[in-house]
């Protein structure tokens, strides 16, 4: 009898502490975690959404808006955190050179330590933009154009 009181303590203790690591981990959610997501959700869309089929024809990187745009919703979305709701929206996306703003605002209920505007919502916003270079000369008709009138 002794020995299985001591067994329930140690599964109390157990469920108590795991407890404690998932409240700490929503009390810590910080916007440095957000801007990493963001990024690498950005970097990963970008390359999904290179349009290789022109790339062979005119040797000039493209990308898809709606590809990049599904693309980067999906890996964002795999990603969340689920005690928070986030606003995505795109300001630029340019397919040629890819280029692409994003803005991500979080919105955290009464669990997390975020920000809090004048009416009691709490939000974060972080915006990013990301180009996607390469190595590579990179051949556009205005740059081959500012090149010729010998602006490049």
């Amino acid at each position: 009898m002794k020995e299985s009181v001591w067994g329930y303590w140690i599964v109390v203790l157990g469920i108590s502490i795991m407890s404690v690591m998932v409240l700490m981990q929503n009390l810590t959610t910080t916007s440095e975690q957000d801007y990493y997501l963001i990024k690498n959700s950005m970097e990963a869309a970008m390359y999904d959404s290179v349009d290789f089929g022109y790339y062979s024809d005119n040797n000039v990187i493209r990308m898809n808006g709606e590809k990049f745009t599904e693309n980067f919703l999906r890996r964002f979305g795999e990603q969340v955190n689920i005690n928070k709701h986030y606003k995505v929206t795109f300001y630029d996306i340019y397919e040629d050179p890819p280029y692409a703003v994003v803005s991500v605002t979080a919105y955290g209920d009464g669990s997390n330590l975020l920000f809090t505007n004048n009416d009691g919502a709490k939000q974060v916003t972080n915006r990013i933009a990301g180009a996607l270079y390469t190595t590579g000369e990179y051949r556009n008709a205005d740059v081959d154009k500012l090149k010729s009138e010998g602006k490049w």
